[in-house]
């Protein structure tokens, strides 16, 4: 069986992956903060978001508006942000992304200062199947503590 070696640039790997989805990096973002603040209540204001994401209001009613044309949330104009059953399913879904690229980078020693920056990097580049790749290399390091250990060791005075 052959593999697909055909190498491209990394903006001609952006433009497939473009072609192939509809949400911008940007709007994952904007989709997983709606979705971690609305747990609790339901739902979200624009400037709580904005406070959160650390932007203007109006950027996030810009992007609002485009997530509500996509399906993913209910919002009228000055009123509350609250996601549909499609939004939930994809915020429940970027949340998980980040959170496994999050506590990988974690386990293998990435300086904390640097983690949150380095999620938010690479989450929106990898494959589906590369960040369930990640979540069981990072279960597997979990259930196997010496292995851990290990590399640890082998990474130890590695920073200095």
């Amino acid at each position: 069986m052959k593999k697909n070696r055909e190498f491209h640039t990394f903006r001609g790997y952006q433009l497939q992956k473009e072609e192939q989805r509809q949400m911008t990096a940007s709007m994952e973002d904007y989709l997983e903060m709606i979705y971690r603040l609305s747990k609790n209540e339901g739902y979200v204001r624009v400037q709580q978001l904005a406070d959160h994401l650390h932007v203007q209001a109006p950027s996030v009613t810009k992007i609002v508006q485009k997530l509500a044309a996509a399906g993913l949330l209910d919002y009228q104009k000055y009123g509350l942000i609250q996601l549909t059953e499609k939004g939930k399913t994809m915020g429940s879904f970027l949340l998980e992304r980040h959170m496994v690229i999050e506590n990988f980078l974690r386990i293998i020693g990435v300086d904390e200062e640097l983690i949150l920056k380095d999620t938010e990097m690479i989450e929106h580049h990898l494959s589906t199947n590369a960040v369930q790749k990640i979540k069981l290399l990072f279960q597997f390091m979990r259930l196997n503590p010496e292995i851990l250990a290990l590399f640890q060791q082998y990474t130890a005075g590695e920073d200095e």
